[in-house]
């Protein structure tokens, strides 16, 4: 199970979110880049990078930030928010991510996925969905889908999609564990690669995380509060 330190950034700083919400957010480091070479020096074998300006405007606000990351720590990184387009897409992949996350835009038009497919291949991008309750999260978490998780997942793993990002909102930023249920009726049901994000707390965690079969998991306010060391963690979890 791979782990990704999550690297969220809010006008140009590296921040959370408490349950998604936008005026309750912390400021972790005034340089997100700093922060992705902490995380290298911990260990870190890919990062998850995430624009909420961009999820929000539904652009790439911060093309940059994230094109410094990918320079200053030669590591592969996934990167979502505010991905509405191909040229989006693209803008990414030259800026040296490895891999691009559509949510929104998969979730309203899912047939936006198959284009992206068809132009970047499987292994260069990630879907993203987030939750509240079983109803999917769009526009920076802002909006419900009418769509479940479960009913879109299950239709991009149709389409050719290897990897879904699971999110349940209602945990992320608390520390309360991940949705093990719902993470592991995604695993269950749609066969491909999962990787969980939202509430993950402490080692106990990560290990039922494992357990299940979750391919990876986003690691967040536990670094950033000193409650998992990264370090420990990915040498446990490596493979």
């Amino acid at each position: 199970m791979r782990l990704y330190p999550a690297i969220d950034i809010r006008n140009g700083k590296c921040v959370r979110l408490r349950q998604g919400r936008f005026d309750e957010l912390t400021v972790y480091n005034d340089n997100p880049v700093d922060a992705a070479l902490e995380w290298k020096k911990q260990g870190a074998e890919y990062i998850h990078v995430v624009d909420l300006d961009g999820a929000k405007a539904g652009d790439s606000s911060n093309i940059g930030v994230i094109r410094e990351i990918a320079k200053a720590t030669g590591l592969p990184i996934q990167t979502g928010g505010g991905v509405r387009s191909i040229e989006n897409i693209r803008q990414r992949l030259d800026a040296g991510a490895a891999r691009v996350i559509i949510g929104t835009k998969a979730v309203k038009e899912p047939e936006f996925v198959e284009q992206a497919l068809l132009e970047f291949g499987a292994d260069r991008i990630v879907i993203g969905l987030d939750g509240k309750g079983e109803a999917a999260a769009i526009y920076g978490w802002e909006q419900e889908s009418t769509s479940t998780i479960l009913e879109l997942a299950c239709r991009f793993a149709g389409m050719g999609v290897g990897t879904i990002v699971y999110t349940d909102i209602s945990r992320d930023g608390m520390l309360t564990g991940p949705n093990f249920d719902y993470t592991k009726k995604l695993i269950t049901e749609t066969g491909i690669d999962i990787i969980a994000s939202g509430g993950i707390a402490s080692s106990a965690d990560l290990n039922k995380l494992e357990r299940i079969g979750a391919a990876g998991a986003i690691l967040g306010k536990s670094l950033y509060e000193g409650k998992i060391s990264l370090e420990k963690e990915t040498a446990r979890h490596r493979g």
